[in-house]
């Protein structure tokens, strides 16, 4: 009986494990190359897996809300339509290879703090000979957890391995002080040690959770309690992070935009008609943001401990709300190869799929600096938080229609203008004020240099 092994597949930088969210085949079924075959989680995005054969599911191995690991042999499909007894699971030793393949693809989480510690020096195999994936590993000793500390966490992964949600979950217990940690049978380490005291102050570069406790706070009658769903969760922490990890600083700036306003209304409809897609301001601004970042490529870059890592490409991530009330952040590649027919199509194919659940995990991955809008809910400026790994992130507010001093060689006189605010945070370990002020002014002169009589 010919049989496949469907595997957990990379699902893009810094995703090492994904959730089962919904089996939509059951076994016994029959499977269809490219037909849907599962819906998985990762702390990025949800996705469709589909099937890469023709034949019948006979097995699952992994259940509804159970966390498999990339490279886990998830099911397994019989090609000759037989429902015969499954194969035997994978050896460890092929977890350990994967493992071992994704090991510099640490989560954001580990990936950015500033710990200079090595996965190598904590073992891939404790005491018992339970198998620990590099990013177990990374976690555990950027948070100062022993190997016998580790070997007491009860694993919930395949052949009971620690998944980095149980060792999260493990650490918010012991940041708190209290309450019980899931811990191994007695007979797989010699001794288990108690929850240990949340850490002292640690510098920078340690756990960025450990010295944050978070107020409890008590309802009152009439209060209505909404569990944070996953996004929200993942959201949260994200920006969490990001405030602990760059210490941010954000400059204002004015733009005269009364050019670009005129320039779009008198070419929409006959862009729309050509094109077929609607010309809104967005890849207007991301034409400007481009130009100002060739000029100042100091804020197109990455810390990475000590390291400045200086991004090649200028891929734009565009902050995209979404019809639940989170947040996600599609990403134009290579955004400076494109024209504004390009970038009006990338702008609204990405936004269109974002609504819509249906982005891909490499359309939020590998952007090197974001722009976020708060002018589309009637804001005029904001201090948006880095987005990491990234140093700096604009903001563009409401274009309102202002007087306004204008210049001419008669004299000067007042004008109605369309005028917007540019709000720039970026990262001060590595982007000063000059460089931070210099883009956003320079972002500012592209709007208002923009040809009314340009063709499109």
């Amino acid at each position: 009986m010919a049989q496949v092994e469907v595997r957990l597949p990379k699902m893009g930088e810094s995703v090492t494990e994904a959730t089962v969210t919904n089996w939509l085949k059951n076994v016994g079924d029959s499977v269809e190359i490219d037909e849907p075959l599962v819906e998985v989680a990762t702390d990025k995005v949800d996705n469709e897996l589909p099937s890469e054969v023709a034949g019948v599911l006979v097995e699952i191995k992994f259940e509804k809300d159970q966390v498999a690991q990339v490279g886990d042999v998830i099911a397994i499909i019989s090609t000759d339509g037989d429902v015969d007894a499954p194969v035997a699971a994978p050896a460890e030793t092929k977890v350990e290879a994967v493992a071992d393949k994704i090991e510099t693809e640490i989560t954001a989480m580990v990936e950015h703090s500033n710990g200079s510690a090595s996965v190598a020096d904590i073992d891939k195999h404790g005491p018992s000979g339970k198998f620990y994936s590099p990013l177990v590993r990374s976690i555990a000793e950027k948070e100062g957890i022993s190997m016998t500390e580790l070997e007491a966490i009860a694993g919930t992964g395949q052949a009971s391995r620690v998944t980095k949600k149980d060792i999260l979950n493990y650490l918010e217990v012991r940041t708190k002080g209290g309450g019980q940690v899931s811990t191994a049978p007695a007979k797989e380490v010699q001794s288990a040690p108690k929850a240990a005291p949340a850490p002292a102050a640690a510098p920078m570069g340690g756990g960025f959770l450990a010295n944050i406790k978070e107020p409890v706070v008590t309802p009152m009658p009439g209060d209505e309690i909404v569990e944070m769903d996953r996004m929200r969760k993942l959201i949260a922490d994200h920006m969490v992070m990001s405030k602990h990890v760059s210490p941010h600083v954000t400059s204002f700036v004015e733009a005269d935009v009364t050019n670009i306003v005129n320039w779009r209304n008198k070419n929409k409809k006959e862009f729309a008609a050509r094109e077929g897609e609607n010309l809104t301001f967005t890849p207007i601004f991301m034409e400007c943001v481009v130009k100002a970042i060739k000029d100042f490529p100091g804020v197109n870059v990455s810390i990475s401990g000590n390291q400045i890592i200086k991004r090649r490409d200028i891929n734009l991530g565009m902050a995209t709300a979404l019809p639940s009330g989170n947040l996600i952040v599609p990403v134009i590649k290579n955004a400076d190869r494109l024209n504004m027919v390009g970038l009006a199509k990338e702008v609204n194919g990405l936004a269109k799929n974002a609504r819509d659940n249906k982005l891909k995990p490499e359309d939020i991955q590998g952007g090197t600096y974001t722009v976020t809008n708060v002018g589309t809910f009637g804001n005029v400026m904001g201090t948006p938080i880095i987005n990491q790994p990234q140093v700096a992130i604009l903001a563009l507010g409401a274009i309102r229609k202002v007087p306004a001093v204008i210049e001419t060689p008669d004299g000067d006189f007042i004008g109605i203008r369309h005028k917007m605010f540019l709000s720039h945070s970026y990262d001060h370990r590595v982007v000063d004020g000059a460089l931070g002020g210099m883009f956003v002014k320079r972002v500012a002169e592209y709007m208002e240099q923009f040809d009314p009589n340009r063709t499109v």
